[in-house]
């Protein structure tokens, strides 16, 4: 047997595998159940009681240097066939084309930023909402005009379920579940039945705010949007507020800022007035505090809403609405730097 294993090991010294395939069968020849170190394993027991312990010592060495070859021939295979003659592995990963995020991300994502620095906390809700959110926890009477102004989407067999036509629900999911102080900015998508075109669209997207506290004043409202505007458009924006009306604030503004383009002289794009309409904002009527669980002779507190595209819009001078929607990727290569 001691000339068999030293023959054996000549052999296994010169064994060669130019694949994974091939070591593996050399490990099922010589390392497998029924390979040859395992029969001379099973012969063993006919060594003489005096050559046992020379002959062991053998064996061993001879299994130990068919593992070790074996193992090296897997190892020297793998990486041979990882590597192809034609890649070139100290070559640049580029050119390769960078993705770009859409510029309503971008414009939603300096949004948000900056309210954040003023102190308000990111809040999101559903997109599928019931009636109470979206209307009745707003201020809406079950025949007030303003529900057939909205044009809404409802889900046909359940005539209590719509699309939410702006982000208000989720303010008033934020104040039935917490009390003041309140400080939170609500981006999302919406949705109203309008026909599409150049300057509307059935969806897009809003942000609003609303802080709600002890001795929240307008002038706390106007400050808060001056920064906004000077943050967004730059230091030099000027703003002044329109009364308006909504049911769910009480007084009611719309927010103009000067144009940034003639600024503030007059131009096609302001219509020759010198200020653009950017936001909705008001004092939180103490109805919609009250049916929101918030007691409105304690706290009062203030609401605005804008459009994420007319912000775009007015940053990037974008004339057509279905452009956000398109995905053309000519034009969102466009924003490649802006992120």
């Amino acid at each position: 047997m001691t000339d068999k294993i030293e023959g054996l090991l000549k052999e296994v010294d010169g064994l060669q595998a130019s694949s994974a395939k091939e070591a593996e069968a050399l490990r099922v020849k010589y390392l497998g159940k029924k390979g040859i170190i395992n029969d001379l394993m099973a012969d063993f027991r006919n060594v003489p009681a005096d050559q046992k312990k020379a002959v062991g010592m053998k064996l061993n060495e001879l299994k130990n240097k068919a593992q070790e070859k074996i193992n090296a021939l897997k190892e020297a295979a793998d990486t041979q066939d990882h590597v192809a003659d034609d890649i070139d592995l100290t070559r640049t990963a580029y050119p390769v084309a960078l993705g770009t995020r859409h510029p309503l991300t971008i414009v939603k994502n300096e949004i948000v930023d900056i309210f954040s620095r003023l102190g308000f906390t990111l809040a999101e809700g559903p997109e599928v909402e019931d009636d109470w959110h979206v209307y009745s926890s707003m201020n809406f009477a079950d025949d007030h005009p303003a529900r057939d102004m909205q044009d809404t989407f409802f889900v046909e067999a359940h005539p209590d379920i719509v699309l939410r036509s702006h982000t208000s629900s989720v303010q008033a999911r934020v104040m039935e579940r917490q009390q003041p102080p309140i400080r939170v900015i609500c981006p999302g998508r919406v949705y109203r039945n309008e026909a599409i075109s150049a300057r509307a669209h059935c969806f897009f997207h809003q942000v609003e705010g609303l802080y709600v506290d002890r001795n929240v004043s307008f002038t706390d409202l106007k400050q808060v949007l001056l920064l906004f505007a000077q943050e967004m458009f730059g230091k030099e924006t000027k703003i002044r507020l329109r009364p308006s009306y909504f049911p769910f604030t009480e007084p009611s503004a719309e927010m103009d800022i000067s144009c940034d383009i003639c600024g503030g002289k007059g131009c096609s794009f302001c219509k020759y007035t010198g200020w653009v309409e950017i936001l909705g904002c008001g004092m939180v009527d103490p109805a919609v505090l009250d049916a929101n669980g918030i007691d409105s002779r304690i706290y009062t507190g203030y609401a605005f809403g804008m459009g994420i595209e007319r912000i775009t819009n007015l940053k990037y001078k974008v004339k057509d609405l279905r452009m956000f929607s398109e995905n053309d990727l000519r034009f969102l290569e466009e924003f490649t730097s802006a992120n």
